[in-house]
C-alpha cells in the first residue's frame, strides 16, 4: 500500500530532462523512484557507482583492454609529437599537490 510521500528539491533542468526521458519510456516518475528505492534495499546501497569520471583510473581498476588502449593512445601521441616536456608535466602535477 502506497501511503508515504517523498519531497525533494532538485535542479529544474535535471528534473525536466529526467522526466522527459521517463515519459518517452512510458514510466511514471513515482514508479521510477519506487524502483530506485527497491534497488537500494536489495543492494544495501546505491544501484550504480558514484565516482568522479574526471579522475583517471588506477592500474588495478583497469581491465587489460583499457590498459592496452591507454598505452596505445600514449604511444600514438608520442609518434605524432603530441604532449608536453617532462619538466612541464611535473610542474603541472605539483600544482595539484600544493
Amino acid at each position: 500500500m502506497k501511503d508515504s510521500t517523498v519531497s525533494v528539491r532538485v535542479e529544474a533542468a535535471i528534473k525536466k530532462e529526467a522526466e522527459s526521458i521517463l515519459q518517452q519510456l512510458g514510466i511514471p516518475v513515482s514508479v521510477a523512484i519506487n524502483a530506485l528505492y527497491r534497488q537500494i534495499i536489495l543492494r544495501r546501497g546505491l544501484p550504480f557507482p558514484i565516482e568522479d569520471s574526471r579522475r583517471p583510473k588506477a592500474l588495478e581498476e583497469m581491465s587489460k583492454e583499457e590498459f592496452d588502449d591507454k598505452l596505445m593512445k600514449g604511444y600514438n601521441q608520442a609518434l605524432a609529437g603530441e604532449g608536453i616536456p617532462l619538466a612541464e608535466a611535473f610542474k603541472e602535477l605539483r600544482k595539484g599537490l600544493e
